[in-house]
């Protein structure tokens, strides 16, 4: 069992509380394949979408441009949702600001040093190049 799956298990299960509040497991159907996969994720909500960062080395992404309909599994609930990517530059940026702004915890990892509670300008800037977000838009 790799960490993927065993992320995946916690959030089918019982235990999900645990991580649920910034992870959800996100199925994608594949455009050339018509497979389906499904993937943790994290997430956070605002402006009435869920965020998800990711690395543009990772390939799950790119089935969702141009829009695309996926399931999620949202705090152990079956739900579904329409994306959109964001890849601009400037635009991943300044959701970067945003998304440190909700979980502060990330900028370490993704070496983004925070001067006087504010990323650093030169890491967003650097790290916003290798790093795209889906918007998602639940639906009724």
């Amino acid at each position: 069992m790799n960490g993927n799956d065993f992320m995946a298990w916690v959030l089918r299960s019982p235990f999900h509380g645990i991580l649920s509040n910034g992870m959800m497991l996100i199925t994608i159907t594949g455009r050339k394949t018509g497979n389906t996969y499904t993937t943790p994720v994290g997430y956070y909500e605002e402006g009435g979408y869920l965020w998800v960062i990711t690395s543009r080395e990772r390939k799950w992404w790119r089935n969702l441009q141009g829009g695309a309909k996926v399931d999620l599994l949202l705090k152990r609930k079956p739900v579904q949702g329409e994306t959109e990517t964001e890849l601009d530059e400037n635009s991943v940026e300044a959701r970067m600001v945003e998304y440190l702004r909700h979980v502060p915890q990330a900028a370490k990892p993704m070496g983004i040093r925070v001067e006087n509670q504010s990323p650093n300008a030169e890491d967003i800037a650097r790290t916003a190049k290798d790093r795209l977000f889906v918007r998602i838009k639940l639906l009724d």
